[in-house]
Order: structure tokens, then sequence, then C-alpha cells
């Protein structure tokens, strides 16, 4: 059985356009997994404590036959690949991969939480999200578009290729 799922792409180190370049390709080449669809990329200021580089961020859409722990577990294989390591929340990272939603499903384990918790206070996020899924219902009934009324496009800039 395959499932809708999508995933939020980002990076402020090591050359971000790059390193979300890199990912899409890679999320593209996964088995059992199709890429459907991809935003536009995004430069967006960090989120958390501390003086960091702005990231690029997108939003890839993927059709797989992966469960939910088994596409979180390819995703963590693929930042390890482009040298994530993670040693504290918020930090600089080379690459960040997060299963934003799965399905209609709700899932909150030790390791998983879908859909994102943040995902409906992160511009960086709803927009790209947006561009790629306009009519998108999350499980809990909230629209995206209704999401983005709520939620400022500040900051966020759209990086033309």
């Amino acid at each position: 059985m395959r499932t809708t799922a999508y995933i939020g792409i980002g990076s402020n180190m090591k050359n971000p356009l790059q390193q979300v370049t890199h990912a899409l390709q890679t999320l593209a080449n996964l088995p059992n997994t199709t890429l459907v669809s991809q935003s536009s990329m995004y430069s967006s200021d960090a989120v958390g404590p501390g003086q960091q580089d702005s990231y690029i961020n997108a939003v890839a859409k993927l059709s797989t036959e992966y469960s939910s722990a088994d596409l979180l577990q390819q995703l963590q294989a693929i930042e390890a690949d482009h040298g994530r390591i993670r040693k504290q929340r918020w930090e600089p990272r080379p690459l960040d991969l997060d299963i934003l939603l799965f399905g209609n499903q709700i899932i909150s384990t030790s390791t998983l939480s879908v859909p994102h918790p943040e995902l409906s206070q992160r511009h960086f996020v709803l927009y790209p999200l947006a561009e790629i899924a306009p009519e998108l219902v999350l499980p809990d009934g909230r629209t995206i578009a209704g999401l983005l009324t709520e939620c400022s496009i500040s900051e966020l800039l759209k990086v033309e290729e």
C-alpha cells in the first residue's frame, strides 16, 4: 500500500542550496518511493537560540511503500550521509529532513510525531507546502489555506534558481 508523505527539507550549512538540491535528488531515488512534486526553495532566518546562518527550505511530496518508521529511518540515513550529527535541538545542520504529514495519520511515538508538532507555526514549511498542495487538509481538519492566514510570510524569500 502506498502512502502520501510530505517531507520538510532544510539546510543552513555546507552550501545549503546544494544540500537541499541533492536531498531532493536522493528522495527521488529512494526505493519503493516516488517523488511526486517539490516546492520552490525558500530562504528564512534560523529558528532557535544563538546566531546561525539563514536556512534554505523546501517541501517534497512523496508516494511511498515505506511505513512511517521505515521512512524516518531512510530520512535519517540521508541526513547522516550529508554530515548531520545530532547533538542538540535547533543547532545548525547540513541537512534536516522532517516528516510533516504521513497520509492522514496521527502518529505519536518516542521517535516520531506526525503531523509535525510545529508545522502550523512555521512559515518556511507552510508556504512551500501550500505551493504544492494548496487544497491539503490536515488530519485534525485544519486546512493549509486556513493556517496560512495565521502565519506571516515575513522574512521568507523565494530563492530564484
